[in-house]
């Protein structure tokens, strides 16, 4: 059953005011939202949800997002997509988000191919609930490329003397984009060269095992991996959950909608699943 008493949130409106094609298959754009301004924005993996009008719809931005729940059929209503931050200034309203592009399949990809200076979209947020904390020695940061963006800026906002191993899991080799630099970092691209998403991560970061430092994870991708690595963290390694922000931002297969939609039970099923372990 669909809750209905939940406060509307204010959708705010962005205008590309650049573009960076980061790879063959990754563009970075530029915006602006007056509505960022003064935000305390303390996170690095802070993500607004942007908003689109469903395929064959009758209307585009700008639209009254709670007017159109109210009055639409739920297969008309606004649809989200959810990107990461790469930056953001908080003083100009400013900021950067990574689009991975897949041809002529979704809503955001083809909008941000397409997309010129001037242009403008809604959208909802931002959130966000992860940083490096004092206190760890060392970091794991792994996911791919829609995880990418928090994880640059995780390592931009590392703790003075601490030390970490990144993993960043991108189509093919050749399909490197930019990524900070730091002493005491360690970069490893995972080419995944035709298999599943996923799964070379895991591998890797299997591989690597455990760090003898006292070791905080930000791990995040495909929902699959995130099943494997959270048992490699939980189960096999007994990482206390506190050490670690793990999750899955898509799934094999579904729509943001659809991933969103059955996101409780899938966790619940790996939590019950971990525990008979």
């Amino acid at each position: 059953m669909e809750r209905t008493d939940r406060k509307p949130r204010q959708a705010q409106e962005a205008t590309v005011t650049g573009r960076t094609e980061l790879s063959p298959d990754m563009v970075r754009l530029s915006l602006n939202a007056p509505g960022l301004r003064g935000r305390d924005l303390a996170f690095t993996d802070h993500y607004v949800k942007l908003l689109f009008a469903p395929a064959g719809a009758d209307y585009s931005w700008p639209f009254d997002v709670a007017e159109l729940r109210e009055t639409r059929e739920p297969a008309e209503r606004p649809v989200t997509r959810t990107y990461t931050f790469r930056r953001v200034d908080t003083a100009t309203g400013d900021f950067d988000l990574d689009f991975v592009l897949h041809g002529d399949e979704g809503l955001a990809g083809p909008w941000a191919r397409n997309a010129q200076v001037g242009d403008t979209l809604g959208f909802l947020g931002p959130g966000g609930a992860w940083r490096p904390e004092e206190g760890y020695e060392h970091f794991v940061l792994a996911g791919d490329e829609a995880a990418a963006p928090a994880i640059a800026a995780a390592i931009e906002h590392l703790p003075a003397g601490t030390t970490a191993e990144v993993y960043v899991e991108i189509a093919a080799e050749g399909h490197e984009f930019d990524m900070p630099r730091r002493e005491g970092v360690t970069l490893t691209w995972v080419p995944r060269s035709g298999a599943t998403e996923g799964t070379e991560l895991s591998r890797v970061v299997r591989a690597a095992g455990y760090p003898e430092k006292r070791t905080s994870w930000f791990i995040h991708g495909v929902a699959e991996m995130i099943k494997e690595l959270r048992r490699f963290l939980f189960v096999d390694g007994e990482i206390e959950r506190a050490d670690a922000s793990i999750s899955g931002y898509w799934r094999l297969g579904m729509t943001e909608d659809g991933w969103q939609a059955s996101k409780r039970d899938f966790v619940a099923e790996m939590e019950r699943e971990e525990q008979t372990s």
